[in-house]
């Protein structure tokens, strides 16, 4: 045991200051883009789904927030708020890039999220159709990202936070790895089992960052194929579903979205395992 949390520990601290950085680099964007964004997607129109798959892959503090807000006030259209929700990344990137992943592995995952988010957003709006915009109302401060104490004071808090959750996970996993194997692990979870995407689509749903870490350590150890943790991934909008449910009334509407949500998440994965992908 105490060779296990010594090694979680030093396996923790190896990404933190790159985990740092990353935070420090995504806070300075959203800093800088974060009015420019949302005007961008305000005045999209037809293009939202477009606009709105792009800038969702930007880690943004709090965008998808934003973009439920809009969302709530019909401001954008249905097929751009799928859109970002699909592409958006949480704590993916961070991830990957603390955790040293591939260039292309990054791509791959990233692309992929903007790719379906863009599709299925055009497809969505040509079903559905925009209705007129209400009265616009702030609930930005739900997603308490202190972006206006300047950069380095919410990189940290991310960082410290989401370290937290590394270390859990990270624990978890040492502690499986050593008293189940690696090799059992990895049977769990087997490229032939078509329930793995419908499972991690499900933990995509948690409306929390911890979500998004599991999926991607999970996939960095290679015990989630792509298929599994895409099809995670593409639920996975942080704080934006809590957000979505305390602030709109239409609780029908709601469950509307998550089930899109959901079923556009687990089709793809299915599909990508089908293929072998």
């Amino acid at each position: 045991m105490k060779e296990i949390i010594l090694d979680t520990i030093l396996d923790s601290l190896k990404v933190l200051p790159f985990l740092f950085i990353a935070f420090l680099i995504i806070e300075f964007f959203e800093h800088k883009l974060s009015h420019k964004t949302e005007n961008t997607i305000k005045k999209a129109g037809k293009f939202g789904p477009l606009i709105g798959s792009l800038l969702g892959a930007l880690p943004q503090c709090g965008f998808s927030v934003l973009a439920t807000n809009l969302y709530i006030t019909k401001i954008i259209s249905l097929g751009t708020l799928m859109a970002i929700y699909l592409s958006t990344s949480d704590e993916m990137l961070p991830i990957l890039i603390a955790e040293k992943a591939s260039l292309s592995s990054i791509l791959l995952l990233v692309g992929l999220k903007v790719l379906i988010g863009l599709i299925c957003g055009f497809v969505i709006d040509l079903i559905i159709r925009k209705e007129e915009p209400k009265e616009h109302f702030d609930i930005c401060e739900h997603d308490h990202c202190d972006c206006e104490h300047g950069i380095f004071i919410p990189a940290i808090k991310h960082t410290l936070k989401t370290l937290i959750f590394i270390f859990i996970i990270t624990f978890v996993l040492n502690f499986a790895f050593h008293y189940i194997g690696e090799d059992n692990i990895k049977h769990i979870f087997d490229k032939t089992n078509l329930f793995t995407p419908l499972i991690a689509a499900l933990i995509g749903l948690i409306p929390n960052c911890g979500s998004s870490i599991i999926l991607t350590e999970l996939y960095i150890a290679n015990i989630l194929p792509l298929s599994s943790a895409l099809a995670g991934l593409l639920t996975n909008s942080g704080v934006a579903l809590l957000v979505l449910f305390k602030s709109n009334k239409n609780i029908k509407e709601n469950t509307k979205i998550v089930g899109i949500l959901y079923l556009i998440s687990i089709i793809t994965g299915l599909l990508l395992k089908i293929f072998g992908v």
